[in-house]
């Protein structure tokens, strides 16, 4: 669902929108997200979690006061930055513990992009060799450790299931975490997420225990029509919900409000769905 070809297909539609005026749009820097009703006072704090591997940075953030059901977010490929702090401010102001990871800390601390970067050749020069260790095991190991230090923070609910977020790149290690960690992990939900119908993932799904939401850029579904298909038949043969669109006029990344083709009518729609899915963790 995301390959050279769709992010060829981003830098067209980039600079269609400039030659039409709309440079400060297609700028990729983060716009405020909706504060929602009634939101609860949060506490964030960057920290670093112990894995089999070395030491990861992190940001954890939770509503002021009581338990609550904690998610693993799994940024894009630009890594963990500001706008998904902000991304995890919001969810916790929803009523939720949010564990959001550097996955590169085996090669870098976060961030490691400046605002409004985009994913240029001297980055992805940078983050090929990153994104080689994270290989299958590695990302399973990974996705252990921190299951396990969620459990173990004053401010998750054990009695609640964990929900787990992939962005991009993330996608595929929403799949594996739920398949890590099935009897902790009840939902997951992933947004413009590359290769989640690998034969490699599909053949993980019987493993997993989850309420899904998979929501798919239009122009990566036109890359790959028969991805959704193939996961909508995995999931119901193993009895998990799941919730799969193409969300109509959106471009691989139009999520993050920094994503230089970010959609903030089709990204606040996925959220609310995304608020939906792990009501029931």
């Amino acid at each position: 669902m995301c390959d050279e070809l769709t992010a060829a297909d981003n830098d067209r539609f980039l600079m269609t929108r400039r030659a039409f005026g709309a440079g400060a749009a297609a700028a990729g820097m983060a716009v405020l997200l909706p504060v929602p009703a009634n939101a609860a006072e949060i506490k964030g704090r960057e920290i670093t979690i112990a894995t089999p591997d070395g030491t990861c940075d992190a940001y954890f953030v939770a509503p002021a006061t009581g338990k609550h059901p904690a998610v693993i977010v799994w940024p894009d490929i630009l890594g963990l930055r500001p706008a998904f702090r902000q991304m995890a401010d919001r969810l916790a102001q929803s009523g939720y513990a949010v564990l959001t990871v550097n996955q590169f800390y085996r090669s870098t601390k976060s961030p490691f992009v400046t605002p409004g970067q985009g994913f240029d050749d001297w980055l992805r020069g940078k983050v090929g060799p990153w994104r080689e260790l994270l290989t299958p095991d590695a990302t399973t190991r990974d996705a252990k450790a921190f299951v396990t230090w969620v459990d173990s923070q004053k401010e998750v609910d054990r009695k609640r299931g964990i929900g787990s977020t992939g962005y991009c790149m993330g996608g595929p290690m929403v799949m594996y975490t739920a398949a890590a960690a099935p009897a902790r992990v009840h939902g997951g939900a992933t947004f413009h997420g590359g290769g989640l119908a690998a034969d490699g993932l599909i053949a993980l799904v019987p493993q997993m225990k989850a309420r899904w939401l998979i929501a798919i850029a239009e122009n990566d579904d036109a890359r790959a029509p028969g991805d959704k298909d193939k996961l909508k038949a995995a999931f119901a043969a193993n009895s998990q919900p799941a919730e799969i669109e193409v969300y109509k006029g959106t471009m691989h990344g139009w999520c993050p409000p920094d994503s230089q083709v970010y959609n903030p009518d089709q990204a606040n729609r996925a959220w609310d769905r995304l608020l939906a899915t792990f009501a029931t963790l």
